[in-house]
């Protein structure tokens, strides 16, 4: 009968030590498991996001290629066929949710031409980051050259920035550690002029 008492205290002590080895084990593991959680989902974020602005630099592309050059010269600036190129990225974020909707307005304020470069600048487009503007590049002059004969066409780039939601979790575990919170995301595309 001692023996069985002897064993059964061995016993309970064993069970409780290994309850509180896998307690301090979850404890450990945990913080880890929470920064890879929002790590992936925001990474899948900021792959979202890429996407859509790349879609949407596609789309302007596609509508500058097909767009007359004769208001280039006579626009002061700011031809009326590149407006219709700056409204239709600016739509195609605003209809993917990149940016929100009645937030801030198309076609922004041009600067150029630089050559045949236009830039499109549309501020406030995000009503917790007031500096983040929208910016969208207008090349009508775009030669290939890898091509025979060359070829002359239009090459759009819009760029907008990423706030990282990761950057909160690691302050949040490590008080005082900082990385860029922000990350332009810039994408460009390319097409051949048709008129």
């Amino acid at each position: 009968m001692l023996c069985l008492r002897i064993l059964h205290r061995r016993t309970v002590s064993l069970l409780k030590d290994e309850q509180g080895a896998a307690l301090l084990e979850f404890a450990i593991s945990l913080p880890l498991l929470v920064v890879f959680v929002v790590g992936i989902f925001d990474f899948s974020g900021a792959s979202n996001q890429k996407q859509k602005i790349e879609q949407a630099a596609q789309e302007g592309a596609i509508i500058a290629g097909a767009q007359p050059m004769s208001d280039i010269a006579s626009s002061n600036g700011n031809p009326t066929s590149l407006q219709a190129v700056s409204t239709a990225v600016f739509n195609s974020l605003t209809g993917s949710g990149v940016i929100a909707s009645g937030a801030c307005s198309a076609p922004g304020t041009a600067s150029g031409p630089v050559g045949l470069t236009w830039t499109y600048t549309i501020s406030n487009c995000n009503s917790a980051y007031p500096s983040d503007n929208l910016v969208i590049t207008i090349n009508r002059g775009w030669v290939s050259v890898s091509s025979t004969p060359a070829v002359v066409g239009t090459v759009v780039t819009v760029a907008y920035p990423y706030h990282w939601r990761f950057n909160s979790v690691i302050q949040l575990l490590i008080p005082g550690a900082t990385y860029s919170a922000i990350t332009q995301v810039t994408e460009s595309a390319r097409v051949h002029n048709q008129m």
